[in-house]
């Protein structure tokens, strides 16, 4: 069949007279078709699913009744533009309870229909053809994809062990660092789980400023830190000076799917998002806005959901080290980020980490997600169904027993 007449129409930023002609599957893709034949394959052996990336469980009781009741008012219908008075000073009144971070509601903090689109939106405020975001890998691509629709350039800052998993701003070269307005960073960060700390943070302000270079703290899994107080970036003198953090209701209120969250910090780069904002949408529904108010002004449903992951990944990290893995305590988020196998003693080899997380699936039944940015790992997810902690420690057993034939060499 011939080309339609638009297949030379398409941007240049999505591939041009080639979109949708190309043959390689995103990883995700080779993982959910692995997974489909391994449970064809194997329908009495149980997937076990360490590969999910969302929370497990439904919003508080609180939170749902709220949307609901909400819902049903009139005032309520219509649309939220950049978002309502109420959750914004619920954020400002958040921000100060848990990090000792002071924002003025009015114009330091801005919702967002979730943070995935606020990734998207910021390069459109900074970013003209020929600059370039500084983005660590591995990590969320999006702010480096819409860079990139822009004119854009990634430069990529590995995430490495030796490193603890933080990103090494002394080696990025005088020509990227002239050429570069942003620098998108992680913490807790998503897959490592490593932390930054205030001297860490330090060091990127006083970048930012020496390189007239734009910050924007991703801290999606904040509410997920384990071992020490959650640390915003904002908290640190200077912070808001240099740029703005990126808060999500998902993680750390279950309200996966909801499309809630806020831009916070500096005035100038919060209004110049709004004003993206503005000419991209018309705002979060504002019931949900209402229930994201209640969600802020409860602490305890994140107590709640850090305890649980915690405690789940305390129990991943006993049972896969009992396989031979180097695996330690993250001090965030739900994932596990170990070194992957070369391959099983006497059995097949492996040339990346993908190669091993299709063997984990199709031989297995155990799903995990293979990252190959910045070395071979595999990235094991606590967010599976396990209504009671005896279920919990049911999965547990089986990981155990479905790899204690294998002897992994790493």
């Amino acid at each position: 069949m011939s080309d339609s007449y638009f297949q030379k129409l398409f941007a240049d930023r999505i591939g041009g007279i080639n979109y949708g002609k190309g043959s390689e599957i995103y990883k995700f893709e080779k993982i959910k078709r692995a997974k489909r034949q391994a449970i064809m394959d194997f329908p009495d052996r149980p997937l076990l699913d360490f590969g999910i990336g969302e929370n497990d469980d439904m919003a508080a009781p609180v939170v749902r009744e709220t949307l609901k009741t909400e819902a049903d008012k009139l005032e309520n219908r219509g649309y939220a533009d950049n978002g309502i008075a109420e959750y914004k000073q619920a954020a400002a009144e958040w921000m100060k309870s848990q990090f000792g971070v002071t924002i003025d509601p009015v114009t330091e903090v801005n919702h967002c229909i979730g943070s995935k689109p606020a990734f998207a939106m910021l390069p459109a405020v900074f970013i003209n053809p020929g600059d370039i975001t500084l983005m660590t890998v591995p990590g969320y691509p999006v702010a480096g994809t819409h860079t990139q629709y822009y004119g854009g350039s990634v430069f990529k800052l590995p995430l490495l062990a030796k490193n603890g998993f933080r990103p090494d701003l002394d080696s990025i070269p005088e020509d990227i660092r002239r050429r570069a307005k942003l620098l998108v960073i992680n913490f807790p960060n998503s897959p490592t789980g490593a932390l930054a700390d205030e001297a860490f943070y330090r060091k990127v302000i006083d970048f930012a400023r020496a390189n007239d270079i734009v910050v924007v703290q991703d801290a999606a899994h904040i509410m997920l830190t384990y071992g020490r107080k959650p640390l915003s970036f904002l908290a640190v003198d200077g912070a808001k000076d240099v740029g703005v953090e990126v808060h999500s209701m998902s993680k750390g209120f279950d309200m996966i799917g909801w499309r809630l969250g806020f831009v916070a910090g500096n005035a100038l780069i919060v209004r110049a998002f709004a004003d993206v904002k503005d000419n991209c949408d018309s705002g979060q529904f504002m019931a949900i806005q209402k229930a994201g108010v209640v969600a802020l002004r409860h602490p305890e449903i994140s107590v709640a959901i850090r305890a649980k992951y915690e405690r789940r990944l305390r129990k991943l990290v006993d049972t896969v080290k009992t396989l031979g893995f180097d695996a330690r305590m993250p001090g965030g988020t739900y994932f596990l980020y170990v070194a992957a196998p070369k391959g099983v003693e006497g059995g097949p080899q492996f040339a990346n980490a993908e190669e091993c997380s299709q063997f984990l699936i199709r031989e297995r039944s155990i799903c995990t997600v293979p990252w190959d940015d910045a070395g071979a790992y595999l990235r094991f997810s606590v967010t599976y169904h396990a209504p009671s902690e005896a279920d919990e420690d049911a999965l547990m057993t089986s990981l155990k027993q479905r790899l204690a034939g294998d002897r992994f060499v790493f």
